[in-house]
């Protein structure tokens, strides 16, 4: 296929950067495609588009991220390799949830109104969940309840993984939609507040309002992400071992080893996610 030769998992793992782009460009021709084939269901539709594109990048990675643990090498080295991957991720996510807050901020009201129907849904029903500012003892209930959340995601993000080789990856293509609608309608609120006020002649204060739609997100969303990628690259290496029938080897109790170490860094990171969304963002912000 077309889009699956435009970037192999070893020069992905070589220059993770390029996949910030390669995320960017799946969802932008996800979006073209869902509006003008499927815009009555387009919400639903360009995720499906994003993570269909991304999926035999995704799968080719985590096939090479098995093999090398069946080289029988320590499991210091191999973390350090898993890393490499795990970055390409994330330039991946970003790049698809940067395009999908640009074309937000960009499109019109009806359209974006289309376009982000769920995703809007959704962050409305999250919200209406929180409300004002909560006392250290109901900050820990809110906390333990987002903790709790993310663990659900990260074992959905896992069985996927394992049960379809790299199904994580529509989860976080979903999550990519919704984190991407919750900036975009950041940025476009506070720029309709912006211009109102102090009229279109401080372009810095635009620079400055779309910086601050994507740190409030980023500062918690990316290790959380992070989270669930390592969680999915741990679910897809068993996975894949098995399917090649290392199950009941000496090779497979190393893998399991592995995945072990990646699903305890990924409740580490998890948990410091949950920490930062709680008690941090909000003193930002």
């Amino acid at each position: 296929m077309v889009l699956e030769s435009l970037l192999s998992p070893f020069k992905a793992e070589q220059r993770p950067s390029r996949l910030l782009f390669l995320g960017a460009f799946f969802c932008s021709v996800a979006i073209v495609l869902s509006l003008w084939i499927f815009k009555s269901q387009a919400s639903l539709i360009m995720v499906f588009l994003t993570a269909m594109a991304a999926l035999p990048l995704i799968y080719n990675t985590i096939k090479m991220e098995e093999e090398k643990d069946l080289q029988g090498m320590e499991e210091k080295w191999l973390l350090k390799e898993h890393a490499k991957a795990l970055k390409a991720f994330v330039y991946l996510f970003i790049g698809a949830t940067v395009m999908f807050a640009f074309w937000y901020v960009v499109l019109s009201s009806d359209t974006v109104t289309a376009l982000f129907q769920t995703q809007t849904t959704t962050i409305n029903a999250i919200n209406s969940k929180v409300t004002g500012n909560l006392s250290f003892t109901g900050n820990m209930a809110f906390f333990s309840k987002v903790f709790l959340n993310n663990i659900k995601v990260l074992i959905f993000c896992i069985l996927f993984s394992f049960v379809y080789g790299s199904g994580a990856i529509f989860i976080l293509m979903w999550n990519a939609s919704v984190i991407g609608t919750a900036i975009g309608n950041f940025v476009r609120t506070e720029l309709a507040k912006a211009a109102s006020m102090i009229g279109f002649d401080k372009i810095a204060h635009y620079f400055q309002v779309i910086s601050m739609g994507l740190f409030r997100y980023s500062l918690h969303g990316i290790p959380e992400i992070l989270a669930y990628f390592v969680g999915g690259l741990a679910g897809g290496i068993i996975g894949i071992a098995v399917i090649k029938h290392d199950f009941g080897t000496t090779k497979f109790e190393h893998i399991l080893l592995d995945s072990a170490d990646l699903l305890l860094l990924s409740l580490g990171i998890l948990f410091v996610a949950a920490l930062l969304e709680v008690f941090v963002t909000p003193i930002i912000f």
